[in-house]
């Protein structure tokens, strides 16, 4: 293959994460180093079966490595769930000459990579997502500015709790995920973090611990909420009315999205960028970068998408450990 690589394209899909630019740029500007011809795709899958193809060369992607969001925009797509779908996004990619793709995006995104990849297509993905939910690796773009977002934001939501004396829920994104809960647990020194994949819905353990810290004088009692669990408001309902202490629910919600991309995303993004090219110049399909153990490595595509993830035990007792 590696000699028939002429045409490489790129997409992002699923949800926008930042640094996703600095991906696409190197994506690019990788491709061009290797005499490459490059397509950028938009809208994700909606816009490859649309055939909403560009040509893109160096200046496609000057000045967007400090941007958040996707110059390739995204977008959900159904019919991309079906065969028949899937069959006329590969023979669309044929039809534009297109040698090799490159997904920019999370699980979802790569199993579409999957099936591109079955049907013939070379495919390799890179690791979208602000949800750090993939499970073959240690990074996902767009983690470290969404976390460090949403730390910002729950201090400035301390600084009005701790002046109105109120118990405060604050819920962060993630979906099914707790990382984004776990960290700013962490670094916000949260009084307590509801993570799904730890939380036992005991919510009177909740209220007594509430309860005893306004006892030893703790004039604010800060709640990190996964968005995978929610209901953060009518927590904050119940949790007032059991406690008598004002409580307020606070959602951080697409914020966490958005901004200028951390100095992580854009390193960490434009190496997976890079290496994902690098890949398909090489001769190799159906991989998924990854970042593990202090180092950029490559998975099957379906042996990573076959791998289950949890959050870390030590980082959750650490926490358990440092409230007070």
């Amino acid at each position: 293959m590696a000699n028939q690589v002429k045409t490489i394209g790129v997409l992002t899909s699923g949800g926008d994460a930042p640094g996703m630019n600095a991906a696409i740029r190197a994506v690019v500007r990788t491709a061009i180093y290797h005499g490459l011809q490059v397509k950028g795709i938009k809208r994700g899958y909606a816009g490859l079966l649309k055939e909403e193809i560009v040509d893109m060369d160096g200046l496609s992607v000057a000045d967007i490595i400090h941007r958040g969001g996707t110059i390739l925009y995204t977008a959900r797509c159904l019919e991309f769930m079906t065969e028949e779908g899937q069959q006329k996004g590969a023979e669309i990619c044929r039809k534009h000459g297109i040698d090799g793709l490159v997904v920019i995006g999370g699980d979802g995104s790569f199993r579409g990579a999957q099936r591109l990849a079955a049907l013939g297509i070379n495919t390799v993905g890179v690791p979208g997502t602000i949800d750090l939910d993939i499970a073959c690796t240690e990074y996902t773009i767009g983690f470290d500015t969404a976390v460090n977002t949403a730390m910002e934001a729950i201090d400035k939501v301390r600084d009005t709790s701790t002046s109105h004396e109120r118990c405060s829920i604050i819920e962060v994104m993630g979906r099914n995920a707790g990382y984004i809960a776990l960290w700013c647990g962490i670094a916000n020194g949260a009084e307590d973090i509801l993570l799904p994949e730890r939380y036992d819905n005991d919510e009177q353990k909740l209220i007594d611990r509430i309860i005893e810290n306004r006892k030893r004088g703790k004039k604010h009692h800060i709640i990190v909420n996964a968005e995978g669990i929610g209901h953060s408001t009518s927590m904050a309902k119940r949790i007032e009315a059991a406690t008598g202490i004002e409580t307020r629910a606070t959602i951080l919600g697409h914020m966490q999205r958005g901004g200028t991309p951390t100095c992580k995303d854009r390193v960490y993004a434009s190496i997976m960028g890079a290496k994902a090219v690098e890949l398909l110049v090489e001769g190799r399909s159906k991989r998924i970068v990854a970042y593990k153990n202090g180092g950029y490595i490559d998975f099957d595509i379906d042996e990573a998408l076959a791998m289950t993830k949890d959050i870390s035990e030590d980082q959750y007792e650490i926490f358990k450990h440092l409230v007070r």
